[in-house]
């Protein structure tokens, strides 16, 4: 599992989005962007988050240390505002904490950008189905002359069908993903590369030791999965039916 620290301090809400994430210090004495249990979108926007940002350590794409942040009911009782208390009050527990990247700033194109980094980013957001790494949103940040990858909550969305139990892996091995809006677009001429190389790096087996990593309490039980293990057992599926075509791909297989 990731490594599990406490909040110490609730330092302030970032206002982006409708998740309401915030600044807080941790009992390791770093400062994390806190992504909070109690949010709308749920658990399964955490579970995406430490999935897809380890597949992107693994192939070599920088993106902020993760971990668990464990929240305490004395961190809510002292907020004053009212609505970040509300949101701390539901996100009693383990919260997911993202690196806070001082003096980062966000990419706007202008950047120039390594062509096998780009496509990187390009192949795991085909891989991964995000839809959330556009022009208007690019998700990406530019710290110490580094590109690095973030805010991954939206991929994966084949998980938000299991309420009624695990769907068929073959359907989202077999679905398209539409990369005309990417960020990175320009970049597709060099996806052939990036794609054989990832072919050498991913398997099943690390899809196993990347859900290893997500907490037991954000693995909700669904029909056909009725426990943490076995949620786990559903997602290396699906990465692993997925990996195994390249409907998905732009250019289709290399």
């Amino acid at each position: 599992m990731i490594d599990v620290v406490p909040v110490t301090r609730y330092v302030a809400p970032l206002r982006e989005g409708g998740s309401l994430p915030g600044i807080v210090e941790a009992g390791d004495l770093g400062t994390y962007v806190c992504k909070f249990r109690g949010a709308g979108q749920g658990l399964r926007v955490l579970v995406a988050e430490v999935i897809v940002g380890e597949l992107a350590r693994r192939i070599g794409l920088q993106t902020p240390r993760l971990v668990a942040l464990d929240l305490s009911a004395d961190i809510a009782r002292y907020e004053a505002d009212e609505e970040v208390q509300d949101l701390l009050t539901a996100s009693l527990g383990i919260n997911l904490g993202v690196d806070f990247l001082p003096g980062s700033f966000g990419f706007d194109g202008d950047a120039s950008t390594e062509p096998g980094v780009a496509a990187k980013v390009l192949w795991l957001d085909a891989f991964t189905a995000n839809v959330d790494r556009s022009w208007r949103n690019p998700n990406l940040l530019l710290w110490h002359g580094d590109l690095w990858v973030i805010d991954h909550g939206a991929a994966l969305y084949f998980h938000h069908a299991w309420s009624g139990g695990v769907t068929d892996p073959a359907r989202f091995a077999a679905q398209p993903w539409d990369p005309s809006d990417h960020v990175m677009l320009g970049h597709v001429e060099s996806l052939p590369a990036a794609d054989k190389e990832m072919a050498g790096i991913l398997d099943a087996s690390v899809f196993a030791e990347i859900l290893s990593l997500v907490p037991d309490e954000w693995l909700e039980p669904v029909p056909g999965a009725d426990d943490a293990d076995a949620v786990r057992a559903a997602y290396v599926d699906f990465l692993t039916a997925r990996l195994g075509t390249r409907q998905w791909l732009p250019g289709g297989a290399t």
